[in-house]
C-alpha cells in the first residue's frame, strides 16, 4: 500500500498522541524533548517566518508508520531534521528512507520558497552508544548512525558537538553531528559554527526555551565564540 504523507499543524493534531508513543519508545530519555515542545514548534512556525517547522506524518491506511519533524532555518539555509522514527511494528521496505526522503523534499521547498536556488544543507544530531541505557537502545543507536550514513550523512569531527540539557536533571550531552552537504563545495568550519549557532537561537533558545545562560555555557564549551553571545 502507497503511503499517504500529510504535514501536522496546531489545528490538526490528527495521530499526535500515536506519534508521541512511538517517539517515547524509540530515544533514550536524555534526547527526548517534553512532547509541548512539538505543540510549540507547531504553533511558532506562523510566526517565525521565513523560518519554517515540519511535523510530517506518514500513513498506510489509517496506520501511522512512520513520523518525521524538521526545521528550515533562512538565515543559514539549512534544514534540522530533529527527530525521524518508524513504527517498529510494520514490515520496513525501505519505510526509513522514504520518511528521511519526504522530510528532505520539504525542507529544499522551504529554501526555494525563500528565494534561494537550492537548500544548501541538512544537519542533524544522534546519539552516541556511551549514552545509551540497554541493549536494545544500544543496537538502535547504531542502526540510526548506519543508516544516516547510507543516505549519504557524514559525521562532522571538527567540533565537539554538545546537545543542550532538554531536561533540568541533566548536563549537556556529546551527541554525533551529522551533515548532508547539498553544494559541491564542502563547508567550511566557519559555516558549520553559524548552522550550530542557528539551531541554538532558533531551536532551543525560542522553541525549546532552554535558559540563556546553559545555551552560553554549551557554546563556549564548543568554541564557537562569537563577539557577542545570543543574547
Amino acid at each position: 500500500m502507497a503511503i499517504k504523507w500529510i504535514e501536522m499543524t496546531e489545528n490538526h493534531l490528527f495521530y499526535f498522541e500515536t506519534a508521541m508513543k512511538l517517539y517515547d519508545q524509540a530515544f533514550p530519555i536524555e534526547v527526548r524533548e517534553p512532547q509541548e515542545v512539538f505543540l510549540r514548534s507547531l504553533q511558532l512556525t506562523k510566526l517565525n517566518k521565513p523560518n519554517h517547522f515540519h511535523f510530517l506524518i506518514g500513513l498506510e491506511g489509517d496506520q501511522l508508520v512512520s513520523f518525521a519533524t524538521g526545521h528550515y532555518f533562512a538565515n543559514v539555509n539549512t534544514g534540522f531534521i530533529v527527530y525521524i522514527v518508524t513504527n517498529p511494528h510494520v514490515r520496513s521496505n525501505g519505510l526509513g528512507t522514504k520518511t528521511l526522503l519526504k522530510i528532505e523534499e520539504l525542507l529544499k521547498k522551504d529554501a526555494i520558497s525563500v528565494g534561494n536556488s537550492s537548500l544548501g544543507a541538512i544537519i542533524l544530531e544522534t546519539e552516541t552508544q556511551e549514552m545509551v541505557h540497554t541493549q536494545k537502545e544500544k543496537e538502535d543507536c547504531i542502526k540510526r548512525n548506519r543508516f544516516f550514513l547510507r543516505n549519504n550523512y557524514e559525521i562532522y569531527n571538527e567540533i565537539n558537538y554538545l546537545q543542550p540539557a532538554l531536561h533540568d536533571e541533566v548536563e549537556e550531552i556529546p551527541l554525533n553531528l551529522f551533515i548532508k552537504n547539498l553544494h559541491k563545495t564542502k563547508l567550511s568550519k566557519e559555516e558549520v559554527t553559524e548552522i550550530i549557532y542557528a539551531i541554538y537561537k532558533e531551536k532551543y533558545s525560542l522553541v525549546n526555551e532552554i535558559d540563556k545562560n546553559v545555551l552560553n555555557h554549551c557554546l563556549k564549551k564548543m568554541k564557537i565564540e562569537k563577539l557577542e553571545y545570543l543574547f
